[in-house]
């Protein structure tokens, strides 16, 4: 008697005996997909016999696909899903895996994702490394993983200042992207923006090592600039493309899950609460849920695979939500309320976000970290105040486990350790005036750029 979609199947996996979704199955994994739509005999029964896997490998696998975030820290723990997302191809797990890669994790995955053949496992891991210290490399047991990173190029620390599009007949040679030359401790152009964009209240983002800019303004009344820009760094330039279908500026922008997002924003000088979702593959915006209020400039990060942003409320309260992309909503997570202060900045370490807030009455020269723990949900105040001058921790990227600051005196590198920032070193400055927003990008070989211009503030 043939069974339904919807008909529970019983698996034994390693003398254990699993209830798991069929459904569920054939949804997120491909050996149970050709298993159940082969005719077989196995598709009909009532029970599947898994001999080559592990008990908790599989136990792990049903976890993820139900929506839950166990936590994997043994080495055997991670070697029995690494071959549980190989054989029963299954992304939503490799993806787990990739979403979770550490300093302590990320060589023995890379070596066992480059032996199960996990692709994509294989590169988000190797990337990490080449983005971490040496001695991550050292740790790697097989000759072609070493190889493989060893041609990857590490990402880079980027910087844009404020500037709006430039007329034709006027040449402004600091309207550049900047990357910091960290051996020869200078910053060096990338690239010249297009004359007709804007990073003026602009929403700037990277996705799958790409730079989009999306709703800077012009003049005083500050109308929205039309077009979208996309910069490609392999191939050193730019194309336009489509602005969202409601006109913002002061736009959070975020490249997530393979899309770009463009989280509420400002018109008219009014905030917008609404959010538009870009594919690039198909070249188009389309609407998604509302923030839960109407917002401008919000902070984001992204931790274990997840989106959040930071919203402000009365009350001194700075409140973070996450998009659920599976139910299309967002989820309330945390509040953090301190006297006179709100969340600034957000970036993400692991399974923590760290929220950069102003200090008390707008003292902005100084600024506090608090940092949440998503799976505990407790907040703790980073010991101590950091320096903020001139917005520096406002611009905060993390890399590994290093997290990169800037602004016009120092480029200053934090260890995240022990629960703190600990400062590791301290770079140059960057050489122009205004505001800035910062990103990683990997940069091809070749020619160094030429070392920015020092632009005189006004």
């Amino acid at each position: 008697m043939p069974r339904g979609p919807e008909t529970p199947v019983q698996v034994w996996v390693g003398g254990q005996l699993f209830q798991a979704d069929r459904a569920l199955l054939v949804e997120h994994c491909g050996f149970f997909r050709g298993l159940f739509r082969s005719g077989m005999r196995e598709a009909r029964a009532a029970e599947v016999r898994l001999g080559v896997l592990s008990a908790g490998g599989f136990r792990v696998t049903l976890q993820v696909l139900r929506g839950e975030r166990p936590a994997l820290a043994a080495e055997d723990e991670l070697l029995q899903a690494v071959e549980c997302a190989a054989f029963l191809q299954a992304p939503a797990l490799a993806r787990f895996l990739e979403h979770n890669l550490t300093s302590e994790n990320c060589a023995l995955l890379c070596d066992a994702a480059a032996a199960f053949g996990l692709r994509d496992v294989f590169h988000s891991a190797a990337l990490f490394i080449r983005d971490g210290e040496c001695e991550l490399a050292a740790e790697l047991a097989l000759p072609e993983a070493r190889s493989y990173v060893a041609a990857l190029r590490p990402s880079s620390y980027v910087a844009v200042s404020t500037h709006t599009p430039a007329p034709g007949f006027l040449e402004d040679a600091s309207r550049t992207l900047c990357y910091l030359d960290e051996e020869e401790d200078a910053w060096r152009t990338l690239a010249a923006l297009p004359l007709e964009a804007s990073t003026l209240l602009a929403g700037v983002a990277t996705l799958d090592n790409k730079l989009y800019i999306v709703g800077g303004v012009r003049g005083a009344s500050k109308e929205v600039v039309e077009l979208g820009f996309c910069y490609d760094p392999d191939g050193g330039t730019w194309r336009e493309f489509p602005s969202p279908h409601q006109p913002r500026y002061d736009t959070a922008l975020a490249g997530f899950d393979g899309r770009l997002y463009a989280i509420g924003g400002e018109l008219q000088r009014t905030p917008v609460s609404s959010v538009e979702r870009y594919d690039p593959a198909a070249g188009c915006w389309s609407f998604v849920a509302d923030l839960p209020q109407p917002a401008a400039g919000v902070p984001c990060a992204q931790a274990c695979g997840r989106l959040f942003v930071c919203l402000w409320r009365p009350a001194d309260t700075t409140a973070v939500v996450e998009y659920a992309a599976r139910t299309d909503a967002w989820l309330p997570v945390a509040d953090l309320r301190r006297p006179q202060s709100y969340g600034h900045c957000m970036v993400a370490h692991r399974d923590s976000l760290y929220v950069v807030r102003n200090g008390p009455s707008d003292d902005f020269l100084h600024c506090a970290i608090d940092c949440l723990n998503l799976a505990t949900g407790q907040w703790t105040a980073l010991p101590g105040q950091f320096v903020n001058s001139k917005g520096a921790l406002f611009t905060a990227v993390v890399r590994g486990d290093t997290v990169y600051t800037v602004n016009r005196m120092f480029t200053l590198l934090y260890a995240i350790e022990g629960g703190t920032w600990r400062l590791l070193r301290e770079k140059a400055g960057f050489p122009r005036p205004g505001s800035l927003q910062t990103f990683l990008l990997r940069l091809p070989a070749g020619a160094p750029g030429p070392v920015a211009s020092t632009t005189p503030e006004l």
